[in-house]
């Protein structure tokens, strides 16, 4: 498996706040349709659980993409300095 580029760590970052933000609107589309009743309630709070998890796991990616980018970069700085 070949490293991705910085600029491919970026995208997919992108990607993935951009999904987050995908999921939050989806969720409250959802809400909002739900019969105001105790099931509609229920299942509301379900739907509202399992965004923040997902919201949770995808923020966890990104934060370990970052890394990973940040690393990269700095790989980069140290070649270029050595070069010279």
């Amino acid at each position: 498996m070949r490293t991705p580029t910085t600029g491919q760590l970026r995208t997919a970052i992108e990607v993935l706040k951009n999904l987050g933000e995908r999921i939050n609107e989806n969720a409250a589309h959802s809400v909002i349709q739900l019969p105001e009743s105790r099931f509609g309630d229920q299942h509301a709070a379900r739907i509202e659980s399992q965004t923040i998890e997902q919201i949770a796991r995808i923020k966890t990616v990104i934060a370990q993409l970052e890394s990973w980018r940040d690393e990269l970069k700095q790989e980069r700085r140290q070649c270029v300095t050595q070069h010279v």
